[in-house]
C-alpha cells in the first residue's frame, strides 16, 4: 500500500531554483546590522554550499545598496557609503570626500582594495565646488545630530557641467545606525535628499526621502519600519549659500518628522495598543494602560495579568 493510501504525507523535495529564491527573499529581508547573522542559519539549513553561494551572490550586494551600509576603507582614509548612487560598478563604488574609489567584498562586507578615481569618474570642477560646500555643511549637521552618522554628497545627472547655464543634481545622503545585538536590539535611520539646480528657474529643488528601522528580539520579535517623503526649494545661489540653505531645510524637515515619531510613539498606549486587543481580555481583568511604560515587554506584563505562570 502506498504512503498517499495510507494517508500520510509526503515530502515534497524543493527544485535548486525554488531553494535558491527562498534564501534569497531571507537574506534581503534581513533587518538592519543582521544579514550576517541570517546568512549563518540559512547556510546551516540549506546545507547546499552551492545554492547558499548563488543565493548570497545575489542577495548580498542589493542589500548592501538597500541599506547604504558604510565601510571603512583599507587604509583608514575614510568611509564609503554602499548605495546606488556611488556605484561604478557591483563591486566598486566612490567616495567623492576622499576621489577614491573603493574595491568591495559585499558577502564579507568589507573594502578589500582602493584606488585613485579617474576623471571621468567625478564631477566637474565648477559642478564639484557645490558638491563639496554641500558635503561639508552635511557633514557638520550629522556630527551635531546623530550619534556615530555618517554622510556623502554625490552628483548625479549633470556631473560634468563646467559652468552657469545649465542644470544639474547632487544627492545627499544620510545614515545612522546602531547595532546592539548583545542587547537584542538594531536600528538604523537613513533619509536620501535629491537636490536638483536649476539654472534658468534659479532655483534648488529639494526632495526627501526618510526611513526609519529598528528590531527588538528579546524573547519576541517586534519590528519598526517607518517611512516618510518630503519636499521644499531655496533660492540658486553661491556654493557656501547653497550649502546653508539646502541643510537647514534638510535639519527642518528630519527633525519635524523624528518630532511626529516620537509623538506617536509616546501615545500608543492610548491609541494603537488599546485598539490591538478586546475590551475586557480573557483574565477579565482590565489591562492597566495608565502604566504600561513601566511593563517589561515579556515578563512584566505576563505577571500583571496573571498570565504564562
Amino acid at each position: 500500500m502506498s504512503s498517499d493510501e495510507d494517508g500520510e504525507s509526503r515530502e515534497v523535495e524543493l527544485s535548486h531554483k525554488q531553494k535558491l529564491e527562498i534564501a534569497k527573499w531571507f537574506l534581503m529581508n534581513s533587518p538592519p546590522g543582521e544579514i550576517q547573522y541570517v546568512a549563518k542559519d540559512v547556510k546551516a539549513v540549506l546545507k547546499d554550499e552551492n545554492v547558499y553561494a548563488a543565493a548570497a551572490a545575489e542577495a548580498f550586494p542589493l542589500y548592501n545598496k538597500s541599506h547604504m551600509i558604510c565601510l571603512q576603507l583599507p587604509d583608514r582614509s575614510g568611509d564609503v557609503l554602499i548605495t546606488s548612487f556611488s556605484e561604478i560598478r557591483e563591486d566598486e563604488y566612490l567616495d567623492p570626500r576622499t576621489a577614491q574609489v573603493a574595491v568591495v567584498d559585499h558577502a564579507k562586507q568589507t573594502c578589500v582594495e582602493v584606488r585613485p578615481a579617474s576623471d571621468e569618474e567625478l564631477p566637474s570642477a565648477y559642478v564639484e565646488e557645490y558638491r563639496a560646500a554641500l558635503d561639508a555643511e552635511t557633514s557638520k549637521y550629522v556630527s551635531e545630530a546623530y550619534p556615530k552618522g555618517v554622510c556623502s554628497v554625490y552628483a548625479t545627472s549633470g556631473k560634468y557641467v563646467e559652468e552657469p547655464g545649465s542644470d544639474f543634481e547632487l544627492v545627499v545622503v544620510i545614515l545612522a545606525s546602531r547595532h546592539s545585538p548583545q542587547n537584542f536590539c538594531n536600528g538604523s535611520w537613513q533619509s536620501i535628499w535629491n537636490v536638483v539646480f536649476k539654472d534658468e528657474l534659479h532655483i534648488v529643488e529639494l526632495r526627501g526621502k526618510l526611513q526609519v528601522g529598528a528590531h527588538y528580539f528579546e524573547e519576541g520579535n517586534v519590528q519598526l519600519d517607518g517611512k516618510h517623503e518630503c519636499k521644499d526649494s531655496t533660492v540658486f545661489q553661491s556654493p557656501d549659500d547653497c550649502a546653508v540653505s539646502v541643510v537647514n531645510m534638510i535639519r527642518h524637515h528630519e527633525t519635524e518628522y523624528l518630532t511626529s515619531l516620537q509623538t506617536s510613539y509616546s501615545n500608543l498606549s492610548d491609541t494603537t495598543f488599546k485598539d490591538l486587543r478586546r475590551k475586557l481580555p480573557v483574565t477579565r481583568t482590565l489591562f492597566p494602560w495608565h502604566n504600561t511604560m513601566q511593563f517589561n515587554l515579556t515578563r512584566d506584563i505576563s505577571k500583571e495579568l496573571g498570565i504564562g505562570k
